[in-house]
């Protein structure tokens, strides 16, 4: 082979390095992570009988439910000696460490050892402002959080939900798998759907913690639809759906399991009053294998993607303003000391 065979860059204007927008801060790339809600578990998976651990951030908590059942995320490491509180156990509604026995009660500090020595009062866990909802246990990473999550059109207690979780991690952060939202031509082009008209980018609903559009078309299917659907936070996809003259809701939330690594939760629901309890699950299980399908779409790609904001077009309009809204997002790191 000589130098004529080789294929040589055409044209004075060939790039000589990729071109890239301002940079969007990964997840745990400065020592800080966004201040969200985050998936740790299912609902069922928090017990008063079981200690359980779960990676978070960049550490490990423990979640656990007090005497009254209320669900609590903290460190899962003893003060003591950093003995891992997940392999402990439960004793009157209280985390007991397996090393030494310490115990710890619902507000994170300790109430009692074997020893008669002294209680420090450094001996304490960091408490993870908790809450659940859609069947899952939620932690905010922070002390005071300054958004709720968001209702569905109806009231919990009129709906019936179904969660599944997908078995394997995702190689990414949770904001990159919420950036397909305002990726208006990825709905288009990736999954198929018909958006009727112009692209809605000027009818795009912007908060400090969130994003919403609707627009009417078509799934893939060829049935038609309705949405509303949104980010809230930085990790969690939220959509109310009339699907072909019935409605639906569904979120996908994304935990953050360690800095580029999540796992995928999937919850569809419906209401009580769309039929026997039969035909509900049958209509859940359709719409859960349909919204399956949709992010099987995505998860194909992000198993490979080297996700930068590099050059964008027109069309992008919201998702550049998607990149913004996550430079702004607040960051931090207050149970660093704790949980690793």
């Amino acid at each position: 082979m000589s130098l004529d065979d080789v294929s040589k860059p055409r044209g004075l204007d060939q790039p000589v390095k990729r071109p890239l927008s301002q940079p969007v801060p990964f997840e745990g790339e400065d020592g800080l992570f966004t201040q969200s809600w985050y998936p740790i578990c299912l609902s069922s998976a928090a017990t008063s009988s079981f200690v359980r651990g779960f990676d978070f951030l960049d550490g490990r908590v423990i979640v656990f439910r007090d005497k009254e059942g209320k669900a609590h995320v903290m460190s899962a490491y003893c003060p003591h000696l950093g003995a891992d509180l997940s392999v402990g156990d439960m004793v009157d509604g209280q985390v007991r460490c397996v090393f030494h026995h310490w115990r710890y009660g619902a507000d994170g500090r300790c109430s009692g050892m074997p020893s008669s020595d002294p209680i420090p009062p450094t001996a304490r866990l960091f408490e993870f402002p908790t809450c659940e909802k859609y069947g899952l246990v939620w932690a905010y990473n922070g002390t005071d959080p300054h958004y709720q999550l968001p209702d569905f059109p109806y009231p919990d207690d009129e709906l019936v939900f179904k969660i599944k979780t997908f078995g394997e991690e995702i190689p990414t952060d949770p904001w990159v798998l919420c950036a397909n939202t305002p990726d208006m031509q990825h709905i288009r082009y990736l999954h198929g759907i018909v958006i009727n008209g112009d692209n809605p980018h000027d009818a795009v609903e912007w908060t400090d913690h969130s994003m919403y559009y609707e627009f009417e078309g078509a799934h893939v299917t060829g049935d038609p639809v309705s949405h509303r659907i949104g980010i809230v936070g930085t990790s969690m996809y939220f959509q109310s759906t009339n699907f072909a003259g019935r409605w639906f809701g569904f979120v996908s939330p994304f935990s953050l399991n360690r800095p580029g690594r999540s796992t995928v939760f999937i919850v569809v629901c419906a209401r009580k009053d769309m039929g026997t309890p039969e035909e509900i699950d049958e209509y859940l299980e359709f719409v859960a294998d349909l919204e399956t399908r949709v992010v099987l779409d995505d998860l194909i790609n992000m198993q490979t993607i080297h996700f930068k904001p590099g050059t964008l077009t027109r069309s992008d309009k919201t998702l550049a303003r998607f990149f913004d809204y996550m430079r702004d997002f607040p960051r931090a790191h207050p149970s660093a000391d704790f949980i690793r």
